[in-house]
């Protein structure tokens, strides 16, 4: 069961049966180089989301578990990393684990690194036609053996009662178990977001043409 709670004040707990739940937050980045029009939906959407989270833990419960994406390692090495990817992502989960959250990891350390190399090729282009398909076969071949894996580690990691914080990219291809429910933490500002980036692609293309 998923539900968008962009526009929900507060979800009632009688509505959602299953004992096992996921807060799911789309992961946004933002590099040192954003413009600052970007900068500034970047904090407005982190600032909707932790509003969100909040709201949500309480009529939930409080965040027992803390996932998040393309971290490996558990304890202050895995939130070392996460300060490094995301410290917008970081900031929030370090406030659910101080409240007693644990961090768990889900990632295969191996299928992780290579589905980034994977990545890495497709961004550079290709000259012929065979190796690019032989790479996208590749790439998409390991992208689904990563996802489930990481299905399976989740159905395994949030146990009966748990309310788990997942912090994860768009588009990605998880399979939740039948008997957790997923509530989407997308806030307005996901929307601008969206919207800017569509904009900025459309600007470079003009100017590329």
């Amino acid at each position: 069961m998923s539900e968008e709670l962009g526009r929900v004040e507060k979800p009632e707990v009688s509505s959602y049966k299953q004992s096992r739940k996921i807060l799911q937050v789309p992961l946004v980045y933002a590099g040192k180089d954003a413009p600052p029009d970007y900068a500034e939906l970047f904090d407005k959407y982190w600032q909707q989301v932790g509003e969100m989270i909040s709201r949500l833990e309480a009529s939930l419960g409080k965040v027992t578990v803390i996932l998040h994406e393309s971290v490996t390692a558990g304890g202050e090495e895995g939130y070392k990393v996460m300060s490094e990817l995301n410290p917008k992502s970081h900031a929030l989960c370090q406030a659910r684990s101080k409240a007693g959250g644990r961090l768990e990891t889900f990632e295969d350390p191996v299928l992780l690194a290579d589905v980034m190399d994977w990545e890495r090729c497709l961004m550079i282009g290709f000259l012929s036609e065979n190796v690019a398909r032989k790479v996208y076969e590749s790439y998409n071949e390991t992208s689904k053996q990563r996802y489930q894996h990481i299905s399976k580690a989740i159905g395994e990691l949030v146990k009966d009662g748990d309310v788990a914080l997942l912090f994860i990219r768009e588009g990605h291809s998880v399979q939740f178990p039948a008997d957790i429910d997923v509530f989407m933490v997308a806030p307005p500002a996901l929307n601008e977001i969206h919207r800017w980036l569509r904009d900025h692609k459309a600007t470079q293309d003009k100017n590329s043409a």
